[in-house]
């Protein structure tokens, strides 16, 4: 959402990734014995239907993220930065204010 919208490219590319990368991190389900690594898509798609900031998701994020580094290991660090560059890159390539975005996840996962 930094350049204001999500072209399907882009949803199409999270959703790969989710079944080709995100799958095989755990073997955690939600409380309907899904794989907990669909919620990255039902997050996305809510944020989508409710108009979430882009600035204001990545602050959401960054707290989260600061709150439970013990979640965060760096396997996850890494497949969370090359989720961001493939969506950013999957349609038109990487924009300014997608390239402002994911400098800031990197330097935040860097810690």
């Amino acid at each position: 959402m930094t350049d204001r919208t999500v072209h399907i490219k882009e949803l199409d590319k999270l959703r790969e990734i989710i079944r080709k990368s995100w799958l095989a991190v755990d073997d955690l389900e939600d409380r309907y014995n899904a794989d907990a690594a669909y919620q990255i898509e039902t997050v996305f798609d809510w944020l989508l239907e409710n108009d979430g900031e882009s600035e204001q998701c990545f602050e959401d994020f960054a707290k989260y993220y600061t709150e439970h580094l013990k979640l965060f290991p760096e396997q996850v660090k890494i497949l969370i930065a090359d989720t961001a560059h493939s969506i950013a890159k999957s349609f038109s390539g990487t924009n300014k204010a997608e390239l402002i975005i994911l400098a800031k996840l990197a330097l935040l996962l860097r810690d």
